[in-house]
């Protein structure tokens, strides 16, 4: 009886083995694919993130080019409140001058 109850227990300890065998390799595929996912989440991240890199190094500029606009308007906004912008004007389209001025018109 002893001989039955090793032989029994021999082959429990195999089927033991070749299960655990087979849940380390069920192991190892779910992580070598998780790996797999990963990586390639991560390159197209890294996609993205140039992209939009790309794109901030162009709002920059666009800001930039409106921060320039803007001073430029707020200096005209200063020089159509002089006088010598109402002289210019009218001189350009009512063709005034004052009294010592004399205006040269060309034919057109």
């Amino acid at each position: 009886m002893a001989k039955i109850n090793k032989k029994i227990t021999a082959r429990q300890k195999k089927q033991q083995l070749q299960r655990h065998k087979r849940s380390m390799m069920i192991v190892t595929f779910v992580l070598v694919l998780l790996v797999g996912v990963v990586s390639v989440s991560s390159i197209s991240l890294q996609a993205k993130n140039k992209t939009y890199k790309v794109q901030e190094a162009e709002l920059k500029k666009q800001i930039e080019e409106e921060n320039e606009r803007l001073e430029d308007i707020k200096e005209f906004e200063e020089y159509v409140q002089t006088d010598e912008y109402v002289e210019d004007k009218a001189k350009d389209e009512l063709g005034l001058a004052r009294k010592n001025e004399i205006l040269f018109q060309s034919e057109k």
